[in-house]
């Protein structure tokens, strides 16, 4: 009789381990609490302080769902996303990268949510770059790369100054003449100002203005560039209707007056 209750006890303990090795073999379910609890964004590094702000009420609005940012530039997020990435949504600092993802169908219709301003910025004690005429006198200039969104709308700057009179047509090649790396991302840019290892960069206002030490040259306004921020749930989307309901509050009167104290424009 002991060997028999053995027996059935042994078969009941190979019966419930074989349970949970399959429940802890199985994939998680796309619609799992946990897995539609969480919600994954991915935005350019200019949006850090905004967004880190927008999903401390986003998470304080929605008990239990937890936003994880994902911070870089919007072209090697656009690569991410394109490489399998779980991403909710995108918030890219221009349009290439989202229409990019538009065309392979991996974002829905986007939405442009802000809006931004390119400014010089220089070492605080710096005093030879004092407005957009005088950039070619810096020693040391840092831009963005040309495939991310603030190396692009540089290379406007500079195209755009050299057909202006007042610059001259040689003011690119003389700005360009200077320049010593081209960065992955804004914050990569202004970093090497912060640093010292760099006399002048263009940045976006709103990187700026959360810098310490360093001095802001204004640029023309016909020649400030606005930069565009489009923001898009990504198709696959885990939790899709939460994702619309962040693109909604970054859009909302809560969301623009949050931007806004970051120094972003309204679309």
């Amino acid at each position: 009789a002991p060997r028999v209750r053995d027996k059935r006890a042994m078969r009941g303990l190979l019966f419930l381990a074989s349970f949970f090795v399959v429940l802890g073999g199985a994939p998680a379910c796309q619609g799992s609490p946990d897995a539609a609890r969480t919600l994954d964004v991915f935005a350019a590094a200019s949006l850090r302080e905004s967004f880190q702000t927008l999903a401390d009420a986003f998470e304080a609005a929605h008990p239990g769902v937890t936003v994880r940012l994902t911070f870089a530039g919007s072209q090697d997020l656009r690569t991410q996303i394109e490489h399998g990435a779980a991403a909710d949504v995108f918030a890219s600092a221009d349009h290439e990268p989202m229409n990019a993802l538009l065309g392979a169908k991996r974002v829905e219709a986007p939405a442009v949510f802000a809006k931004n301003r390119l400014v010089i910025v220089t070492p605080r004690d710096n005093a030879v770059v004092t407005s957009l005429a005088t950039l070619p006198d810096a020693k040391r200039i840092v831009v963005g790369a040309p495939a991310v969104p603030i190396g692009r709308y540089t290379q406007r700057l500079l195209e755009a100054a050299a057909k202006d009179p007042t610059f001259g047509a040689d003011f690119a090649t003389r700005v360009e003449a200077r320049i010593v790396s081209r960065e992955a991302n804004v914050r990569q840019v202004l970093a090497k100002v912060t640093l010292g290892e760099a006399d002048a960069a263009v940045v976006y206002r709103t990187d700026a203005a959360v810098a310490k030490d360093v001095r802001v040259v204004e640029l023309p306004r016909e020649l400030a560039f606005q930069a565009e921020y489009p923001i898009a749930v990504v198709v696959g989307s885990h939790a899709p209707e939460l994702a619309r309901s962040w693109v909604d509050f970054v859009r909302s009167t809560e969301g623009q007056v949050t931007l806004a104290r970051a120094g972003f424009e309204q679309p």
